[in-house]
């Protein structure tokens, strides 16, 4: 079916109203990008997900963190996007102010060069993410135990994202389907939605980031929901396969295994955290028990976002005393945090 037919079946819709949650945070992006909200009806509402790791961080993540960060012989390493994060005695950003030693990494991997150039310092890699950035994590562990460097610590926030959707259903049940996040499918496979699917009957279907793909995908939920259907589809099959990455999947399993998690606005998710294991446990750096969340700050609804119960603009601090220069909530902080996403094309 041709792109152009697809739009007009979808602008017409007149049914029931329908609520998609879109999981990931590029698809916030790309259906902002291409103005996906004025091609579909207004009965078809679009929301955004848990789909942001650096968002669903807890505070006592950012307060290890930081910890390591100031004492003698620790130096941390992070991607940018966590500089901003609050923790109950402030960001990473704020406390590299006060003589933290936070650098910025553009690829796990620096960790085992500075390791080596630098034996004296123990560097504490900061593993944030999903599982599409958890196999480089654990590559790079696992060249650090072949190369015998043991002055590396990772303190993990990776999580898995079938159990945050479980909960989703469990406690959102008025969401009527799933787009589901393309980057993380072509790790994990399109199979993984299969149970999802039949046991709260709900259409779960993977999308590439261009607007015809979404649209597809958005075209094919509706299609289902008339039809009372329940499918996990893939219509991202250039880059999904069924069973995934295999090679990803196998050096996940070798090294990390699941556990309960905190998620920051929704609290802890039965086996929904990574964590090493077996020879790699030597290089966890106090990952388990970090558990301990404070309230998000007073007036601020990044709960409500993340599990799709308000759009960021109904946040009473939506672009007023919350941006992405001072943020107030997790759902600012990050590129691919959904109150970013809405501030920068409102």
């Amino acid at each position: 079916m041709d792109i152009g037919t697809i739009i007009s079946y979808l602008q017409k819709y007149d049914g029931p109203e329908i609520k998609l949650m879109e999981v990931c945070g590029t698809h916030t992006s790309s259906i902002f990008r291409n103005g996906i909200r004025s091609l579909i009806s207004p009965r078809i509402r679009l929301i955004s997900g848990p789909g942001c790791p650096v968002c669903v961080t807890p505070t006592s993540y950012i307060d290890c963190i930081s910890d390591y960060a100031l004492k003698d012989g620790y130096e941390v390493l992070t991607f940018g996007d966590m500089m901003k994060v609050p923790g109950s005695a402030g960001s990473l950003s704020e406390r590299k102010g006060e003589g933290a030693k936070v650098h910025i990494m553009y690829s796990p991997f620096e960790a085992v060069e500075k390791a080596q150039t630098y034996p004296q310092t123990t560097w504490v890699v900061a593993a944030v993410g999903f599982e599409t950035t958890a196999p480089a994590y654990a590559l790079m562990i696992k060249e650090a135990a072949e190369k015998n460097i043991t002055n590396i610590k990772v303190v993990t926030a990776l999580k898995t994202i079938i159990p945050a959707l479980k909960w989703i259903c469990e406690n959102q049940p008025e969401i009527d389907g799933f787009i589901c996040p393309g980057h993380v499918s072509v790790i994990t496979g399109s199979e993984i939605y299969s149970e999802l699917a039949e046991k709260y009957r709900k259409p779960f279907v993977v999308a590439g980031f261009e607007a015809e793909h979404i649209l597809a995908v958005i075209y094919d939920i509706v299609k289902q929901l008339e039809k009372g259907e329940a499918r996990a589809d893939n219509l991202y099959q250039n880059a999904v396969r069924s069973g995934g990455n295999e090679k990803a999947l196998d050096i996940l399993s070798r090294c990390f295994e699941t556990d309960a998690a905190t998620w920051r606005g929704l609290g802890t998710i039965a086996g929904s955290g990574l964590y090493l294991t077996g020879r790699y446990a030597a290089y966890d750096g106090g990952s388990r028990g970090l558990g301990r969340d404070m309230e998000l700050p007073e007036g601020c609804r990044c709960a409500d976002v993340i599990t799709g119960r308000i759009d960021p603009a109904e946040c009473p601090m939506f672009a007023s005393s919350c941006t992405p220069a001072s943020p107030y909530g997790p759902c600012m902080v990050s590129a691919e945090g959904a109150c970013g996403i809405w501030y920068r094309n409102r």
